[in-house]
């Protein structure tokens, strides 16, 4: 994409209804526009990192064996009635009426209506297990909306739904789905820490929070440093085997790790004092098994093996698409602006031309964006009649991960320059060399 034709309206001052960097450098970079209090246009370049996040999220869940489908944002309140949550949600629902009267909402969650999905379609244990899931605009009406996409009233969301016969299995698709997550953070660039937590309005007893450590954190977790040295790498998993799953889980579970709702403060005192760790962090995912809690109430029942008509367990698992943007914004920034990590970025390369409208400088920036493209590489091609240092303040604004600068005095040696975003060191090199590097940064991506 060349430059002159985005639409990337930047700002050059710090918005003042912005309180965390996350929120400031989203607004500066032309990412998002606020349209109503906690509601977000999303601008081409925010849009562009959004589904890249989404994409990440779609691959590793289908990885585990999970079925996409797609779900309305409307929903009938009698579906809330029969689970009883229709009262109980409270203020944050956004309930409707529409030209029959009939009551609706704009769903905050969807465990009733996939419920009501499962219910009409699967009657035999035969059909389980089962794990739908989709990704969907979710409303929830926060009283004081802030911090732009970190606590917005509209918001993407991927949810799924696992349906098991029995609670063994149920708990293998909670293992499940803890360790397809993370897979999914750490490809995002997150070090997104497993919590347990508690389950508010969605109910159940096992849950855990995903959390990224930040000063502007929603939340107080309290860990064993230990569990920071983590890593889950490129280890191939087989999802169907319960025994390995079980194992990754309890290698992420064992170290202390719980958000101050659950927090025990006698298990932490036991932890060598070194290891004791304190801090803020952000709410990025959260994973639930809470049995028939939904199921019975709403009679989804399967018949199992001995003829007998049961209520089938479930799960709901959700991961804040939209928010992810905000978290990895907060985990990596500096002040110039973004640092995007090179998953979710939303071009690969910035293509800086020093000179704009000098022959040379303008071939060999030709040549460049067409041999960066036939890489299969996105670059963004910054081609305006501008000053370089408004041209590389830009760049630095948005974060692409990696930066290729051409100038007449490299070009007169037969060099470009490459230069890192996270560190900044910058080294010359052949213009083709300079596309080889870029495209092997990106292979494992």
């Amino acid at each position: 994409m060349r430059l002159s034709r985005y639409f990337l309206p930047v700002l050059k001052e710090n918005p003042s209804e912005a309180q965390i960097v996350s929120h400031r450098y989203m607004l500066r970079a032309g990412m998002i526009k606020q349209q109503a209090a906690g509601i977000y246009s999303w601008l081409p370049l925010g849009y562009k990192v959004l589904r890249r996040i989404e994409q990440i999220v779609h691959e590793e869940q289908i990885k585990a064996g999970h079925i996409p489908l797609l779900m309305p944002t409307l929903q009938p309140a009698d579906l809330w009635r029969e689970s009883g949550r229709y009262d109980d949600y409270g203020e944050e629902m956004l309930r409707i009426t529409d030209r029959h009267k009939r009551d609706m909402l704009y769903g905050p969650t969807n465990e009733e209506m996939i419920t009501d999905i499962f219910r009409a379609h699967v009657n035999s244990y035969k059909d389980l297990p089962l794990t739908l899931y989709h990704i969907q605009w979710k409303f929830r009406d926060e009283i004081r909306p802030r911090f732009g996409v970190m606590r917005g009233r509209e918001f993407l969301m991927k949810d799924g739904y696992n349906f098991d016969i029995d609670v063994d299995s149920a708990l293998h698709a909670y293992n499940r789905h803890m360790v397809s997550y993370l897979r999914t953070y750490e490809r995002m660039g997150l070090k997104a820490i497993p919590m347990r937590a508690a389950s508010g309005p969605i109910g159940g007893d096992n849950t855990h929070e995903f959390l990224v450590l930040a000063a502007t954190g929603e939340s107080e977790v309290f860990y064993d440093s230990a569990i920071t040295d983590l890593a889950f790498g490129d280890r191939v998993v087989d999802f169907d085997n319960r025994a390995e799953c079980a194992a990754i889980v309890r290698e992420w579970t064992t170290p202390y790790a719980r958000t101050d709702e659950t927090h025990d403060a006698a298990i932490y005192a036991a932890i060598p004092e070194a290891r004791r760790k304190s801090s803020r962090a952000i709410e990025v995912g959260q994973i639930f098994f809470f049995g028939t809690k939904y199921s019975e109430p709403m009679g989804a029942v399967v018949v199992n093996d001995k003829g007998e008509r049961v209520p089938v367990q479930m799960g709901s698992h959700g991961i804040g698409v939209s928010r992810l943007l905000g978290a990895i914004i907060e985990a990596s920034h500096d002040d110039r602006g973004i640092i995007w990590p090179e998953g979710v970025t939303p071009f690969h390369v910035g293509l800086v031309n020093l000179k704009q409208g000098d022959s040379a400088t303008d071939a060999a920036c030709d040549v460049l964006y067409k041999a960066l493209a036939a890489r299969s590489l996105e670059p963004l091609y910054d081609d305006r009649d501008e000053r370089a240092g408004a041209k590389f303040a830009t760049m630095d604004l948005i974060g692409l991960p990696w930066r290729i600068t051409v100038g007449p005095r490299g070009l007169a040696s037969g060099k470009v320059e490459l230069t890192s975003r996270r560190t900044g060191l910058s080294e010359e090199m052949t213009a083709e060399d300079a596309v080889a590097r870029v495209a092997a940064i990106y292979e494992g991506v």
